[in-house]
């Protein structure tokens, strides 16, 4: 155009420019229904779903399988298909400051802890205990970590919403042994299972971080995960690999590494790009509700109207955090 067009044609081409860039930009692409619906809580409701499955299926693991082998197994199959598949890991590594690095290895290391302490704790209270004190101080933890550390204080929504599902969890799990014949309840097993929800909190907290600072979920988690996974191994040869080699215990392992820890954690890493560490540890105390109706609809297990009731209750404390709550907007002058 010549420089002496006029100021009128100028500025619509200029108009057209900027028009013509927005539309291209895929910043201001509108999100597709699937990664809709794929994110925020509502990623971390599905990843709490496919981590409730590890129950049933740790019960068609063969007789001699050790617990813990079986939780080893599943970390280190799950956690280096997340290394293998997160492209973006090694250029993202050389993007973290030394802050950061060393914010990975603890994250690692809390990752590697989960199944070296939960899975003892259940060999000592029991799956009911071992679950509720690990999954209802999880939320805590997350809490007081992110207050403490600077990363946001606990909303009074968040409290009630916790409140209430560390309640319902307690209810729908414990109210078997309360009805039942329930054993002394072992002091180190509490002790391990408590650790457990630290290490949760943890590493949950600290993947939160690296995202909110601009890093991708899946190198992120996949970083964290490969190096768990392969500070287990060791945890697995000394167990025994042995029932590895049966059908049914190479089902489990692969249910375990491939929906349970590699597909649950990818969509637990999307649904923390905008969630809090605090509200996604609360939200995974779905995973209880959805081992237990497992249990009920394919193991054929009976539960007492307590538990009904605590799956209620844990069910309304959940959606209290998972639905958006609608601004209202300010009226104009």
């Amino acid at each position: 155009m010549p420089e002496h067009a006029s100021p009128l044609v100028s500025a619509r081409t200029r108009a057209a420019a900027r028009t013509s860039r927005t539309s291209r930009s895929p910043r201001f692409a509108p999100p597709s229904a699937r990664q809709a619906l794929l994110s925020g809580p509502a990623a971390i409701l599905a990843a709490a779903a496919l981590w409730g499955t590890t129950g049933t299926a740790s019960t068609l693991a063969p007789a001699g399988a050790p617990p813990a082998a079986v939780g080893a197994a599943g970390l280190a199959g799950g956690g280096l298909l997340l290394l293998l598949v997160s492209r973006g890991a090694r250029p993202m590594l050389a993007a973290c400051t030394r802050a950061q690095r060393w914010l990975l290895g603890l994250g690692a290391l809390a990752v590697a802890g989960y199944p070296v302490t939960f899975y003892p704790a259940v060999a000592r209270t029991g799956v009911a205990v071992a679950t509720v004190i690990a999954l209802g101080s999880a939320p805590v933890f997350a809490g007081l970590l992110a207050w403490a550390t600077g990363h946001g204080r606990p909303g009074v929504r968040w409290a009630a919403a916790t409140a209430a599902a560390v309640l319902g969890c307690a209810g729908l799990v414990l109210a078997p042994a309360i009805s039942g014949h329930g054993g002394q309840v072992d002091g180190t097993g509490v002790l391990l299972a408590g650790l457990s929800g630290l290490c949760y909190a943890v590493y949950s907290l600290i993947g939160r971080t690296l995202i909110a600072a601009g890093h991708p979920a899946a190198p992120v988690l996949g970083s964290m995960f490969g190096a768990a996974g392969l500070a287990v191994l060791p945890v697995l040869l000394a167990s025994g690999t042995g029932w590895l080699g049966t059908w049914r215990g190479a089902a489990v392992a692969l249910h375990l590494a491939g929906c349970t820890t590699f597909l649950a954690y990818r969509l637990f890493g999307r649904g923390l790009r905008s969630t809090q560490a605090q509200v996604a540890t609360t939200l995974t105390l779905a995973e209880p509700a959805v081992a237990t109706l497992l249990g009920v609809a394919v193991l054929g297990e009976r539960l007492p109207a307590l538990s009904w009731c605590g799956l209620g209750v844990l069910a309304a404390g959940l959606a209290g955090l998972a639905v958006p709550v609608r601004r209202r907007r300010r009226p104009g002058p």
